[in-house]
């Protein structure tokens, strides 16, 4: 019944929202029918007062937004809006055009409240005057600030596009080193193109203000010269009042277009003459000329200036004074003290804290004095920049925000000798030559390279290496070596070392934290697991164990439902994780085997794994132990399995089996993932390559028998 009302549900909401946007899409294609009706259609003179008021407003708003942003990325729509008031304008000259030629000699009235107002109002009825004010008007719009404007625009445009191919070269650079994550490479990706896109229009854009000016000027001298001869020709006028009345109402029509045209100059003057700042353009102005030094000789030289007898004293004493006040207001703004955070209690020489003996860092890398240089900012820092990668990358694998790393120098360790501390405990440890480059040998090397350098093994994976002068790097890539730098060495090896203790980095806080993140997405989910019957300190118990046996946590919500649904049957510890690991199966499978493929699976003799059921069982863990001479050989032959096949492969074996079995391999075959029979996928297909004990027990009743 529900997925029968889903389909009209969904339909009807989809309608809504197509209802709901439909008018901001129709919106600009109804504008720009509207400005060819202004061109081809004649209107009522009170219409086209109404479009004039509305083109002086969008013209007063352009230029607060271009005002008020704060980079001029704020408002990249300007090229655009730009071209659409050039539009609007010229549409309201030709309407307004055509109304002057055929009712101007009725009157100014005829042609419209506006058009008058400016023509009578502004210019005092004197055509001359008009005259005047528009070509001063033109020259400042075209001269000065388009021209300005213009020129600003085209080195801009020139400077981004230049600089374009190094900017996505950091970028690329920046995601390499792990710095940030593919989603802000993309924003920033998106915001270079978006400011190149955004000079280049602004250098065609200019074009727009320049050229409405000329059409302005032109607009203008037609009004002029139409006037006069349909005034004298069509109405009987004679020279004088044609050239009063239809020129003061041309001149009136060009002050009205004008106006607004030149404060979009001036907004597109501000918007490419911007500086990015945090502040908009008032605050930035405001900030940089509160130095009470540039007031005082301002004051000083208007006082000097009106000490001269033919000047004005009353403007400038005046002045002076309002200089020197706002000298003095800023003085005293300086003068006053920054609030400053309060002392800090002096410590008797005798106390001791428990900050002072204890340290909060989880995860501590220790340098020796030959390897500070890798952390010093002024060189680069390259091990801070590759760590903060491993941290970001680690996190971002497990699922939850590992803690801060520390790196220190240590007086302990040898001059080019690290370390890895876990909660002050040693996990990993190496030595470097900070002068040297490691060429690390994968298999790809040929023989007889001739590559010179000392010989030694990566620490992160054991494969020989040679450390080789920086000068040999490119002979020794040439060859088929890997290589690397001192802080690449030191980064992958913590890297190394901190991926087999991942478990030992999720405490209660980081759980806690991805309580409160998957509640709000799913909080019948959480409400099944914890607090009931799963408490903070248990569920970070279970999920630590996840981890260890190789089930990150970076997708919680199918996890935390397995987890929901092995409490309704089980209660124990071990029991809840197998049952997990059971439901999950499918992800530990695709650890070491492509979708589709067939998974490499080793077994245990029958003989041999119940030999291992029916031996001694550890009373602390309730695993069964395993004999020391046993356990070597099944390490030796896995290991031997694991070479044959290149690649990971899985033990299958019985339940009860897979956690001691597990804990024998963890550490000597890693590539080994140790399954049970009930968490391997029915429909996985597997290639068993080997059975471990058959030989072994072959020989053994071979001797029996003899």
């Amino acid at each position: 019944m529900s997925s029968a009302q889903t389909g009209p549900n969904a339909s009807t909401g989809l309608w809504i929202d197509r209802l709901r946007s439909a008018p901001r899409a129709i919106a600009l294609p109804v504008g720009i029918f509207a400005l060819f009706v202004l061109m081809v259609l004649p209107i009522p003179p009170l219409l086209l007062d109404m479009f004039f008021v509305l083109n002086i407003a969008i013209a007063v708003a352009v230029l607060m937004v271009a005002l008020n942003a704060r980079e001029p990325l704020d408002f990249s729509s300007f090229p655009t809006v730009l071209l659409f008031a050039t539009l609007l304008r010229l549409a309201l000259n030709v309407a307004s055009t055509r109304i002057v030629l055929v009712n101007g000699h009725e009157g100014g009235e005829a042609a419209g409240e506006i058009i008058a107002s400016f023509g009578q109002f502004l210019v005092g009825g004197n055509f001359a005057v008009g005259l005047f004010v528009f070509s001063i008007l033109l020259i400042i719009n075209m001269i000065v600030i388009t021209k300005g404007a213009g020129r600003v625009s085209e080195v801009s445009a020139r400077f981004v596009l230049d600089a374009l191919p190094g900017k996505q070269m950091a970028i690329d650079a920046d995601i390499a080193a792990g710095l940030i994550t593919a989603d802000e490479a993309r924003e920033r990706r998106r915001n270079v193109t978006v400011e190149a896109d955004f000079y280049g229009s602004m250098d065609g854009a200019s074009k727009f203000v320049k050229g409405d000016a000329i059409a302005a000027l032109l607009i203008l001298g037609v009004n002029i010269i139409a006037g006069f001869a349909l005034g004298m020709i069509s109405h009987g006028l004679s020279a004088g009042e044609a050239g009063e009345l239809y020129i003061t109402l041309a001149v009136g029509d060009a002050l009205v277009a004008q106006v607004p045209g030149l404060l979009l100059s001036i907004a597109a003057a501000a918007i490419v003459t911007r500086v990015a700042d945090t502040r908009d353009l008032t605050g930035q102005i405001g900030g940089q000329f509160s130095d009470p030094r540039g007031w005082l000789p301002v004051a000083a030289i208007l006082a000097a200036i009106g000490m001269v007898p033919a000047m004005p004293q009353l403007i400038f004493f005046p002045a002076a004074a309002i200089a020197g006040a706002i000298w003095w207001r800023m003085k005293q703004r300086s003068l006053v003290p920054e609030s400053e955070p309060e002392a800090p209690e002096e410590v008797p020489p005798d106390r001791i804290d428990i900050a002072d003996v204890s340290d909060q860092t989880l995860v501590t890398i220790e340098l020796g004095y030959g390897l500070v240089h890798l952390v010093d900012e002024a060189k680069g820092a390259p091990l801070l920049t590759r760590i903060t990668g491993i941290r970001k990358q680690l996190s971002r694998d497990l699922g939850f925000v590992l803690p801060q790393f520390r790196i220190r120098d240590s007086l302990d360790a040898r001059a080019d000798e690290y370390r890895v501390l876990m909660g002050g405990l040693a996990v990993a440890q190496g030595q470097v030559r900070s002068a040297q480059l490691l060429a690390i040998d994968t298999g790809e090397v040929r023989t007889g390279h001739g590559v010179a350098g000392i010989a030694t093994r990566d620490p992160s994976f054991d494969c020989p290496a040679l450390w080789v002068e920086p000068a040999s790097r490119d002979h020794a890539v040439a060859e088929g070596f890997m290589v690397v730098d001192p802080a690449t060495v030191v980064a992958t090896h913590a890297n190394q070392a901190l991926v087999a203790q991942s478990h030992n980095l999720l405490g209660p806080e980081e759980v806690r934290a991805l309580i409160d993140d998957l509640k709000e997405r799913a909080p019948a989910l959480i409400e099944a697991v914890h607090p009931e019957p799963l408490g903070l300190a248990a569920l970070t118990r279970i999920l630590r164990a996840l981890i260890a046996d190789g089930i990150a946590i970076a997708h919680p919500q199918p996890l935390f439902t397995s987890l929901a649904l092995a409490l309704q049957s089980q209660q124990e510890f071990d029991a809840i994780v197998d049952a997990v690991r059971s439901d999950l199966g499918a992800r530990l499978v695709a650890r070491i085997c492509e979708p589709g493929e067939r998974l490499k699976v080793a077994t245990l003799d029958a003989g041999l794994e119940s030999a291992i059921l029916g031996s001694m069982i550890d009373p602390a863990s309730g695993q069964p132990l395993i004999e020391p001479d046993c356990g070597a050989m099944i390490a030796e032959r896995i290991t031997a399995m694991i070479a044959e096949s290149r690649g990971p492969i899985a033990l299958i074996v019985q339940p009860p089996a897979r956690r001691a079995l597990a804990g024998l391999l963890r550490q000597r075959a890693s590539q080994c993932q140790v399954l049970s029979i009930n968490e391997l996928p029915a429909t996985q297909p597997v290639e068993v390559i080997g059975v471990i004990g058959a030989d072994e027990n072959r020989q053994i009743e071979e001797a029996r028998a003899a």
